[in-house]
């Protein structure tokens, strides 16, 4: 867990968890801070039986500070880690000057056109990337029309000139793997609510970072709490879409 230690050992600050949210699709952490600080992950839960309960401490993590939180993005009990990496993206501080107000498939599409690119996870744009790009590859776990299974990755991820891995690979400790198959001159984007917007990224070899920063916490925890997807949070206005690029 290279990279997961590497940034767990960037954080700078530390706060009181104010309150823990997983929801049926986002996990929410909230921060004792003025103002309040708010991360997202992706909730997720294991397949083919992981290890039981899903989670140690259920109503006993509050008692955690937030540092000791994210520390749970280590774990092996996936939806532990969940709440993990939204702890770790509500420690973040992050200079808004360097970030941009960009969608990822912005940036897919000015690098990708005419070019062959392949796809970690089904996002909504693919249709899109599909039409613009060379070649187009979707890599995913439950593939659908036009997709192929994630275990083809040791065959695709090397032909590929620009590469997006959905942030929750670093959830589920695939990073490092999907990272390793993609050539030195290949772009990556990291992307996704889950993605955490550090330049430590760029260490490791992600070209850019397309995250999110959630600037109204209680807009988007009650829209979390009755099943929102993330494009009807998004809607809901609670949220920016940032994306930083490294220079």
């Amino acid at each position: 867990m290279k990279s997961i230690n590497m940034l767990l050992n960037c954080l700078e600050m530390d706060a009181p968890v104010r309150q823990i949210l997983v929801g049926a699709f986002w996990t929410a952490v909230l921060l004792d801070t003025e103002p309040v600080a708010c991360g997202l992950a992706s909730t997720l839960r294991a397949e083919g039986g992981g290890p039981w309960p899903p989670v140690t401490e259920p109503g006993r993590l509050q008692q955690r500070s937030g540092r000791q939180l994210a520390e749970l993005l280590r774990s092996g009990r996936i939806l532990e880690a969940s709440i993990g990496m939204a702890a770790f993206n509500a420690l973040l501080e992050i200079d808004e000057s360097a970030l941009t107000e960009l969608n990822a498939d912005e940036i897919i599409l000015e690098r990708g056109t005419g070019r062959r690119v392949a796809i970690v996870g089904h996002f909504p744009f693919i249709d899109r990337v599909r039409a613009a790009a060379a070649e187009c590859w979707v890599l995913e776990r439950h593939p659908g029309d036009g997709d192929l299974p994630a275990e083809q990755a040791a065959e695709v991820l090397p032909q590929a000139d620009v590469v997006a891995l959905t942030g929750t690979s670093l959830i589920n400790h695939t990073f490092e793997e999907l990272l390793a198959l993609c050539r030195p001159d290949a772009f990556v984007l990291l992307l996704g609510p889950s993605a955490p917007l550090t330049a430590r990224l760029f260490d490791l070899g992600v070209n850019a970072i397309s995250g999110t920063r959630v600037h109204d916490p209680e807009l988007v925890l009650r829209s979390l709490s009755q099943g929102a997807t993330f494009r009807q949070i998004k809607r809901g206005g609670g949220l920016r879409l940032l994306t930083w690029v490294k220079s």
